[in-house]
């Protein structure tokens, strides 16, 4: 009897055995498996959460197929207590391991609220914008101009919640006065900004920043990519360039920057310069001109006279020799390039033709005719 009672129990054993080995397969092969969600979500995970109310969230959505099987994968893997607080987007068809992975990875949110600081030459624009899960396109809740319009609803109500991203963006010809401007008006920031940098010294660029970054900070972040780019562009600039410094590139790459025109044109433009300071020509770049007007701060919101043209500052290239002693504003890494390597061309003349971009020439008599045609199209736009 014995005997049969213990080959009973060992049967139990294995087939029980069986089962649990079978359940555990089965449960790994499920975290693994495709998940049933058919569209992206954003998935809100608030601070002090725990993985238990983000596989409850998950299941209602439908994200996945059993919320105990998420928890114990994340238990299994040692993440169960590395959950970020934050936003994030959930393909869909995701599985369980590479949501667990997602949500406890860190890094910036990939989804939810993002309000957006544009510094451009002439005006700051605020962006008030959420990400649309389903087509992963942002759809914009407000705009405003910083420190000019009043501040909508909208901005100081994502201002309050925890897991809005905020972005700065800073268009390539700011002027470091302009960037110190902004910063001083941006709510999100804290700290003294300081003394304004010096001109060219900081990099246009996307930067993500956080509640509470020090202003000062930022502008030193700043200053060390423009550094960056700066002495890779030198590093690798072109032979017999007629630059002596890196100074000197940034300053030519700050020329190149303020002349209006498409962007396809600034290797084109940087040969005119190139070749004029080769052949000693002074280079008569009006945007250095208005720099020695403004000196940074703001627009000129106007024509130049004749009368600036020829006035004499140190920024005046109509009236001085070679390149001005300073940047005129901060040139972006496009810029630095084209200085760098400028286009192989013998132009030395260029002027607008009309379509945003401009009509090269290398002679004074083909400059002449292409003004001629400039001026006629300006004066066919007026009477229109």
């Amino acid at each position: 009897m014995w005997r049969s009672l213990a080959s009973n129990m060992l049967t139990f054993l294995v087939v029980g055995l069986f089962l649990v080995g079978g359940v555990v397969l089965w449960g790994k092969s499920q975290y693994s498996a495709t998940g049933p969600l058919e569209e992206a979500i954003c998935l809100q995970v608030q601070r002090g959460s725990n993985i238990a109310r983000v596989s409850r969230d998950l299941h209602e959505e439908n994200a996945i197929s059993n919320a105990a099987i998420f928890r114990m994968g994340a238990a299994y893997t040692d993440k169960a207590s590395q959950l970020k607080a934050g936003s994030f987007l959930i393909e869909p068809n995701a599985t369980m391991a590479e949501i667990v992975d997602q949500i406890t990875r860190g890094g910036a949110n990939t989804c939810g609220t993002e309000i957006v600081y544009r510094v451009g030459v002439t005006r700051t624009v605020v962006d008030v914008r959420e990400l649309d899960p389903a087509t992963n396109d942002f759809v914009e809740r407000a705009e405003f101009e910083l420190a000019v319009d009043d501040t909508p609803a909208a901005y100081t109500e994502k201002r309050a919640e925890a897991d809005t991203r905020y972005r700065l963006i800073l268009a390539e010809g700011v002027t470091s006065w302009q960037v110190v401007e902004a910063l001083n008006a941006m709510d999100v920031l804290a700290g003294e900004a300081g003394e304004v940098p010096t001109e060219g010294a900081l990099a246009p660029h996307s930067y993500e920043i956080v509640e509470g970054t020090d202003r000062k900070a930022l502008l030193e972040q700043m200053t060390a990519l423009q550094s960056q780019r700066l002495a890779a562009a030198w590093e690798g600039r072109d032979p017999d360039l007629p630059l002596q410094s890196p100074a000197e590139m940034l300053i030519l790459a700050s020329i190149i920057e303020k002349e209006p025109g498409i962007p396809e044109e600034r290797r084109d433009v940087a040969s005119v310069f190139v070749n004029r300071l080769n052949q000693g020509m002074r280079l008569q770049t009006d945007p250095t001109v208005i720099y020695g007007i403004t000196k940074g701060r703001g627009v000129l919101g106007r024509g130049l006279r004749q009368s600036e043209l020829r006035q004499v500052t140190p920024w005046n290239t109509y009236v001085i020799e070679g390149l001005p002693p300073t940047p005129i504003a901060n040139p972006g890494a496009a810029s630095l390039e084209a200085a760098a390597h400028p286009a192989s061309t013998d132009f030395v003349f260029f002027v607008a033709d009309g379509s945003g971009g401009h009509a090269f020439a290398t002679t004074l008599d083909e400059h002449n005719r292409n003004v001629a045609r400039w001026r006629q199209i300006e004066q066919e736009r007026g009477n229109n």
